[in-house]
């Protein structure tokens, strides 16, 4: 993912993949649709992804990604279900950042403070 080269990417997913999108109720089935979404994606420049978690066991794991394309940042949390070496299954959660409430400002801490 971090070359932008999604359809090399989409080589690390199984031929019958899918990637469920709750949020929209929207699905992706197949590596060739996989790669053609991440590519038309309208991105202001070339996306960058950080791994900030990755958790698993068995063939379940689940990861936590920090994307950016210079303007746009956006955290995604997916659950992979992987078959062999490959990744058969994607569950992916895209929550949207939010003002702090000030009600709880003096229980908390912000970056910065």
């Amino acid at each position: 993912m971090a070359t932008n080269d999604f359809q090399a990417a989409s080589l690390c997913l199984t031929e019958d993949f899918r990637l469920q999108w709750p949020q929209s109720e929207e699905m992706i089935e197949g590596r060739e649709n996989f790669a053609a979404v991440n590519t038309a994606y309208p991105a202001n420049g070339l996306c960058t992804f950080d791994l900030r978690r990755i958790v698993g066991e068995g063939d379940q794991i689940v990861t936590e990604v920090g994307i950016s394309d210079g303007e746009m940042r956006a955290t995604a949390i997916t659950f992979h279900t992987v078959r062999g070496d490959l990744i058969a299954l994607q569950r992916e959660f895209w929550p949207d950042p939010f003002e702090a409430p000030a009600w709880r400002r003096q229980w908390v801490r912000r970056p910065g403070d």
